[in-house]
């Protein structure tokens, strides 16, 4: 199995932990924030459903300048269209990946700031950091939102303190 298709099949599995986790995202608490400085609940929700396909789009460009990126997430409405925009996104992400021949997959793509380069790396350290990393990074910021809302939480990896599939 080539990494594209690894990386697919990890999108794939990943998202089943993450849908599950979107779905307890309660829409009457949608703009509750632990703190001042962070996302309301419903602004990170949507970001982690966002970030497969948000992130596969930039694939299909030779770099990104950060200067120029608005970084305000949307405020959705509801639960489900948190789910939506999951559902979306993967497909996206997926025929991206997808479509993504070995010659392109190595090909380098640079993250900018203005003219000052940050890094310039392969389109699929591309798709592993900013996309699956920064996607696990997020949705374990989500499960501490949703503990501090007493919402039970699913399993992730293995059990979690409310759910134990061992048992």
């Amino acid at each position: 199995m080539d990494n594209v298709q690894s990386m697919i099949q990890e999108l794939e599995q990943e998202a089943i932990s993450v849908r599950r986790l979107l779905k307890l995202v309660p829409s009457d608490h949608l703009d509750w924030r632990p703190h001042q400085k962070s996302m309301s609940l419903g602004q990170l929700g949507l970001h982690v459903a966002s970030i497969p396909g948000g992130v596969s789009n930039l694939l299909l460009t030779d770099g990104f300048d950060g200067s120029k990126a608005n970084f305000t997430v949307a405020q959705p409405k509801s639960t489900d269209e948190i789910l939506t925009s999951l559902e979306t996104g993967l497909s996206r992400a997926k025929q991206v990946l997808g479509d993504l021949d070995a010659q392109k997959a190595v090909s380098p793509w640079r993250l900018s700031k203005g003219d000052q380069e940050i890094f310039t790396i392969p389109r699929i350290g591309v798709a592993r950091t900013i996309m699956l990393n920064h996607w696990y990074h997020h949705r374990g910021q989500l499960t501490v939102y949703l503990r501090l809302l007493d919402v039970l939480l699913p399993v992730t990896y293995g059990r979690s303190a409310d759910t134990n599939p061992f048992a």
